[in-house]
């Protein structure tokens, strides 16, 4: 048996089993958007580190501009609404120049 067919049997006895039932975000669409905002050379780096449990400035940035997004979504009083807003725009001002700063050092070397 090829090891393509081998895993592709053990995702099968994961699916009857139920396995994939319960995972979070199921039947929403995958947000990529961070990753694609990530520069290229600094993706797998990330990558390592939120598998070990570890997240760098940056990824915890925009983890934090997700949950506002998500909670403003659901707020519906205007004045919170205008706060938050406020807030989403300054984090995603320090993102980008947190991103302008690396493109920069990564040009000078």
């Amino acid at each position: 048996m090829s090891l393509e067919k081998a895993v592709e049997a053990i995702i099968r006895e994961a699916q009857e089993r139920g396995d994939f039932d319960n995972l979070k975000g199921k039947g929403k669409p995958i947000d990529l958007s961070a990753y694609f905002e990530t520069p290229e050379d600094l993706r797998v780096a990330y990558s390592l580190l939120k598998n070990a449990g570890m997240a760098s400035a940056e990824i915890e940035l925009l983890n934090e501009i997700a949950a506002l997004k998500e909670r403003l979504a659901t707020t519906y009083e205007e004045k919170d609404r205008s706060r938050i807003q406020k807030i989403i725009r300054e984090k995603q001002l320090e993102f980008n120049i947190m991103m302008e700063r690396q493109r920069r050092q990564r040009k000078e070397k």
